[in-house]
């Protein structure tokens, strides 16, 4: 009637849950500063060791760090205003790439007629 299988198959689950949780804690320490290094943040650095205090008090501080980390991208700096006067807006330089792009076609088709005109005579 006794089967101490299931007591060592408990402890088993007990002590690996525990380490996967352990694990989660500290990793998720780590999530900003993933976030500034791939934005190239200038206080990436800084964000890392915050996360380290941050585990210290449980993660209280870790919102605001995601959001220092989240607040600037390397196109458009800090995320204080989203149009600049100083710099164009995506609607224009896609309207400028959009006509380079119509010119280029054109003058392949030009190119084309005009080589079928050689060919063809």
């Amino acid at each position: 009637m006794y089967d101490p299988f299931l007591n060592y198959f408990a402890l088993f689950l007990l002590i690996f849950s525990g380490a996967v949780v352990f694990y989660a804690f500290i990793a998720i320490r780590d999530v900003p500063y993933r976030i500034a290094r791939a934005r190239f943040h200038p206080h990436r650095d800084a964000i890392r060791a915050a996360g380290w205090v941050s585990l210290l008090t449980l993660h209280a501080l870790w919102p605001f760090l995601w959001v220092w980390a989240m607040i600037y991208r390397p196109e458009r700096g800090w995320a204080t205003s989203y149009h600049s006067s100083s710099s164009p807006s995506w609607s224009a330089i896609a309207e400028s790439d959009l006509e380079e792009l119509r010119q280029r076609v054109e003058e392949i088709e030009r190119k084309l007629e005009e080589s079928e005109r050689t060919n063809g005579r």
